[in-house]
């Protein structure tokens, strides 16, 4: 049986990553990019997908945890003879030559370290090492050469460690005393470099808890469940993808809606509306060399498309995500087809538009400048949206059907009308437009009894619909508050939200925990704080032990479901957060409006883009990070 999702815990460089397992197993790895052929594939193809194992040989109990304020993952093996730790991180830092506050531009060797340490006592333990390629459909060649196992593809393992070569991979095995201390590295393509020594390991580790605890300390958050956010914006930040400023939307494929069933689909790719989400968690954290870097990939993916926007790109701006059924890869329980690429690249998504548009509203808010290339490329997209708003799209949950003239796209048709005027000033196309999708939305979208529907022609509920109120969509009083309670009653299952309604007969997929932080911010935007701070709490108690989420969760058992982790489901964890310390402080106003308007108040009128580090100067950071940078940093990353 394969694992819990929730069993794993992500590493990670801000280029690629990996998934360990509690007992120690390494079984999806896509070093270099999130999008490659994985190295290791065990997640999705079982044995035959391949895996890092250094397990002790008998029954054990294993504890792990970050360590704090980095995502350098430990776990401790306790067993009747002793104890064992390994630590596994990627490694990461400062790429030599960049800025006092540069942590966008960064080195890293694509990577996997695993340092194992004996704790106390003689611990025997085993070691597995199956590389592979294509899904696990092709097994690694290996060849042991001078303390290196090389794979036909380049593919590396240093180690310290006794291995030797058997049918299917390379196995070890040894005793681990109390000092003892054993170092594995694997490089994606390693075959030229020589053995990294433990003093280079060393530095790496060093360089790597540096990097990560240097950027969480820039963090100016102090609201509710402040551990929580930490571990999200965390892994968030490792979700970007350096080299261009992208975030991927999770770091796997192919992990299933329904268990068993064929809605499985790739995430490693950088969907827009993730982008406008992260500007928002991690600017109202203090962060904002992350949205400079995610304006170069906006504008870069716009001009790829020639303005003709989609839902997502690749982690380069990519136009074209093949989508490809990987015959032969068992999935996830049995859930096939396994996925590369996304098809889903072709809708379109009449949102997108709108959430475009609010990431600029916010940049600007915040102190990023629009320049002229900026205003020109909105200038763009805004006469493209006055064209095709009246066309019907496929809607936010990607769904493979029919067409229909969604609430949410025309909604988010007016948001871009409305912060183009914000932002361009007087038109007069844009002003009689946007007042056009207000008053069709109110007339064709409002039920008798005064609630949203999704779509004229759809009746049942829509989570989506909690992100009209969200924007600052003016709909009439009381219409929102209505909404909100249907969406409740028709939707939600104990502290969990599906995305909509379950066909008769067929079987339910998770509820989309997105959805269900999106209630906690609606709740408190008509004024229900006391529920929204009770469902956040709940919702705090449902991560798994490292403090994770995925995509989707059973409400019976509360089993992950969908891909792992989820950006999406971290980047609404931390809005909720913000958006509760908001209220707490100043009550539902505070929350009404446009959200660059919302962040600006969270933010703080002097701390914005341009003027993060004055804020910081005064709550007295600045010695302890330049401190912390002079004796733990060394100037970029010189890995050998």
């Amino acid at each position: 049986m394969d694992k819990p999702i929730s069993d794993y815990a992500i590493i990670g460089d801000c280029h690629g990553s990996a998934l360990v397992a509690r007992d120690g197993s390494i079984d999806w790895a896509c070093l270099a990019r999130f999008d490659a052929d994985p190295l290791f594939c065990g997640l999705l193809n079982g044995d035959a997908g391949g895996r890092l194992e250094t397990r002790p040989v008998g029954a054990f109990e294993s504890a792990r945890a970050y360590l704090p304020g980095t995502n350098i993952l430990q776990t401790t093996f306790a067993t009747a003879s002793g104890r064992v730790r390994l630590t596994d991180f990627l490694p990461v830092g400062r790429r030599q030559g960049a800025g006092l506050h540069d942590y966008v531009t960064l080195a890293a060797p694509g990577w996997i370290v695993r340092v194992v340490e004996g704790l106390d006592g003689d611990v025997p333990l085993l070691g597995r090492y199956r590389p592979t390629h294509d899904f696990g459909r092709q097994r690694s060649r290996l060849v042991l050469h001078d303390g290196r196992i090389v794979g036909h593809k380049g593919e590396t393992l240093f180690s310290d460690l006794p291995w030797r070569l058997e049918a299917d991979g390379a196995a070890c095995d040894v005793t681990m005393r109390r000092g003892d201390v054993r170092h594995l590295v694997i490089a994606a393509n390693g075959s030229g470099l020589g053995r990294p020594s433990p003093q280079v390991i060393k530095r790496l580790f060093n360089v790597t808890g540096a990097f990560w605890s240097e950027w969480m300390a820039y963090s100016r958050y102090d609201g509710p469940a402040a551990d929580k956010v930490e571990r999200s914006a965390l892994a968030l930040k490792l979700l970007t993808y350096a080299p261009s400023g992208a975030i991927a939307a999770a770091a796997t494929s192919s992990l299933p809606e329904i268990p068993g069933g064929t809605a499985n689909w790739d995430y490693r790719y950088c969907w827009l509306r993730d982008g406008v989400f992260l500007l928002y968690a991690l600017s109202v954290l203090g962060y904002s060399g992350e949205a400079h870097a995610f304006r170069r990939f906006l504008v870069r993916a716009c001009r790829a498309s020639h303005f003709d926007l989609q839902i997502m790109y690749g982690l380069e701006a990519e136009t074209a995500l093949h989508e490809e059924a990987i015959d032969g890869v068992q999935g996830w329980r049995g859930s096939v087809p396994v996925h590369r690429g996304n098809g889903a690249y072709q809708q379109t998504q009449l949102d997108v538009f709108g959430e475009v548009f609010d990431w600029a509203a916010q940049y600007h808010a915040l102190g990023g400048r629009l320049d002229a290339e900026m205003r020109g490329m909105l200038e763009e997209l805004a006469q493209r949206v006055v064209r095709i708003w009246r066309e019907p799209d496929h809607g936010i949950w990607e769904l493979r059907g029919a067409r229909h003239h969604y609430t949410l796209g025309r909604v988010m048709a007016w948001v871009s009308l409305d912060r183009a005027l914000h932002l361009l000033g007087h038109n007069r196309d844009f002003t009689r437009e946007c007042a056009i999708i207000r008053d069709t939305v109110w007339r064709e979208a409002i039920s008798p009894d005064g609630v949203l529907k999704p779509a004229p022609d759809i009746e049942s509920m829509d989570a989506s619909l909690l992100l009209t109120g969200l924007v600052g969509f003016p709909c009439p009083p009381a219409v929102f508050a209505r909404t909100v309670a249907r969406i409740e009653s028709e939707l939600r299952d104990g502290d969990y939200v599906r995305r909509f309604p379950t066909d008769a007969g067929s079987p339910a997929e998770g509820a989309f925990l997105a959805c269900s932080f999106w209630l906690v911010s609606a709740q408190l935007l008509v004024g229900r704080y006391a529920d929204a701070k009770a469902l956040f709490g709940s919702l705090l108690t449902r991560a798994n032990d490292v403090g994770l989420y995925a995509e989707q969760a059973d409400p019976d058992s509360h089993a992950f479901l969908g891909n792992f982790p989820q950006a999406l489901t971290h980047l609404a964890l931390v809005e909720a957060a913000v958006n509760l310390d908001l209220f707490r402080r100043d009550g539902v106003e505070a929350l009404q409006g446009r959200p660059s308007e919302r962040a600006r108040r969270a933010v703080g009128a002097t701390a914005g883009l341009g003027g993060i580090w004055a804020a910081f100067r005064r709550a007295g950071h600045v010695g302890r990070l330049t401190s912390s940078r002079a004796s733990m940093m060394p100037s970029g990353l010189a890995l050998l």
